[in-house]
């Protein structure tokens, strides 16, 4: 069983030794206005219709700014990601062998994942199409590599943070996702769906995304974590080890709504 190593420091590039060229996104007002319409459009839809993750990986797009640029290199200068850039890991592949997720021991990461997405009728590729439109347009195979790999985390950060699915605990998530990785568009969500949240829980609602934004900060980079030989872990242990402390603030207003 592997054990959990702390990442390189990602802050520094000397192992960069190739230099990926990202498309220039115009910044003229008419262009960052049309994406700015484009995401706003995208987040109405998908308030309307919470289960239109697709609309998620639009506004993502279209605010990125340099976001994806930098968390490529950060994830590539570190031990784990120019280990999957180099071997081409699939963590996907991993996620979708169901049979050998439910051979590891039964208070392991990958049987709390397991569990997770069984209760939710979820499957490890669910993400995948949600996210055609966007992936498609990146034509670099290793950031594509980087991008589709975090994209499939999203389930197993549900199962570290303890967020469920509920409208509240995506939001929690978002939160925590938007400290680790800084995509402007998560926050454009975040800022666009508070107020309908606060009505919708009350009290305690803006706390707990705080709480959430305060826990991502705090903990490991996630996106540099090998995820693979995590699964066999301990749940617990895994979660001491990468500093996600338990959602408690999140937990009270589910208490208070009687939904936990």
């Amino acid at each position: 069983m592997a054990e959990l190593t702390r990442s390189e420091d990602p802050r520094t590039e000397t192992n960069l030794q190739v230099r990926v060229e990202f498309p220039k996104r115009s910044k003229s007002l008419k262009a960052r206005w049309q994406r700015l319409k484009t995401a706003y459009t995208a987040v109405k839809a998908l308030f309307d219709d919470p289960e239109d993750t697709e609309k998620v990986f639009t506004v993502i797009s279209s605010l990125r700014g340099d976001s994806l640029e930098e968390a490529y290199r950060r994830f590539k200068a570190t031990p784990t990601g120019s280990r999957v850039l180099r071997d081409q890991v699939d963590l996907l592949k991993t996620l979708q062998n169901r049979d050998e997720l439910a051979q590891l021991g039964a208070e392991s990461f990958g049987a709390a994942y397991l569990e997770f997405v069984k209760s939710q009728d979820l499957t490890a590729d669910g993400l995948v199409d949600a996210s055609y439109e966007v992936t498609e347009q990146i034509g670099n195979s290793d950031v594509l590599r980087y991008t589709e790999r975090v994209r499939d985390m999203h389930d197993l950060w549900h199962t570290l943070t303890r967020y469920g699915r509920e409208p509240l605990g995506e939001a929690c998530l978002l939160a925590f996702t938007y400290a680790q990785l800084r995509n402007p568009g998560v926050a454009f969500i975040l800022v666009l769906g508070t107020q309908r949240l606060t009505r919708g829980y009350g009290r305690g609602t803006v706390r707990a995304l705080l709480r959430a934004h305060k826990d991502g900060k705090r903990a490991r980079w996630l996106a540099a974590e090998s995820f693979e030989d995590l699964l066999s872990q301990d749940i617990e242990v895994v979660r001491e080890n990468l500093g996600i402390p338990e959602p408690t603030a999140y937990w009270s207003i589910l208490d208070r709504h009687g939904l936990r």
